[in-house]
């Protein structure tokens, strides 16, 4: 079926006013698209009002809709993977932007490689409009299964090396290992370790994802990073160990 979805898009959103707008950016993006795509879109939290969600995204048979009235990210992304029924699938969060052949390059690259993962660069997008490309320390090409971790030196040195809205995985291996944890924050970080620790993928040099700079920004507000957000980095890193761990010593695991 030539429109059968081969990516689904997930994203988890509070439809917060502020942030309305750029719901409307990510729409409007994902219809500049080349690959057949669904959009699952998660609002979480009892202030979500899905009266808010701009009618002409609502009346888009290819959105899919799953509200969750209890807040957080991490179980909102988890419970989209049940409204999936692509091949392929990826996050982006409700402020960003996925330029013109965003899926198209991960996914073709994924299906001809048959690689568990393809994930391109992400940029920085400015106030002003400029595009700064991120320094992710995991180098382009080819990795094996748990080689992303090793480009992490300790929890203390910040974020995980690839971001998690730079992956396009198989969705079958998402729902396998266990999608985003169930942490109050930081389960992106989760997401990375579960699926480059367990499958093989690659790092391509594209740009396929533009990460929006604004005021209202969560990861930026300085309360943002606190005890838990530091738990989340070390459970994800003792994660990325154990599965290297694990995967170097099968008899770890019987």
């Amino acid at each position: 079926m030539p429109n059968q979805p081969q990516i689904a898009v997930i994203t988890p959103t509070g439809l917060r006013p502020k942030r309305r707008r750029y719901l409307t950016d990510l729409y409007e993006s994902l219809l500049a698209q080349d690959v057949a795509w669904e959009w699952i879109i998660a609002p979480n939290g009892r202030q979500a009002d899905l009266r808010t969600i701009p009618p002409a995204i609502a009346a888009d048979p290819r959105v899919k809709i799953c509200a969750r009235p209890d807040p957080g990210a991490a179980p909102a992304r988890n419970t989209a993977l049940n409204y999936v029924s692509a091949p392929y699938l990826c996050y982006a969060d409700d402020d960003d932007i996925l330029p013109a052949h965003s899926l198209a390059v991960r996914y073709h690259r994924a299906v001809e490689t048959g690689l568990g993962w393809v994930a391109g660069m992400s940029a920085d997008l400015k106030r002003n409009g400029d595009l700064t490309t991120w320094d992710c320390a995991t180098p382009v090409g080819l990795h094996d299964p748990g080689e992303v971790w090793t480009y992490w030196p300790s929890p203390q040195d910040g974020k995980p090396p690839l971001g998690h809205t730079m992956l396009l995985t198989r969705t079958v291996i998402a729902r396998a290992y266990g999608g985003h944890g169930g942490l109050t924050k930081g389960e992106d970080y989760v997401f990375v370790m579960s699926i480059t620790g367990n499958a093989a993928g690659e790092l391509l040099p594209d740009i396929t994802y533009h990460y929006r700079h604004h005021r209202g920004q969560w990861t930026k507000q300085s309360r943002y990073r606190d005890k838990a957000e530091y738990d989340a980095r070390t459970f994800a890193w003792n994660q990325g160990q154990a599965l290297r761990e694990v995967r170097h010593e099968p008899t770890l695991i019987g």
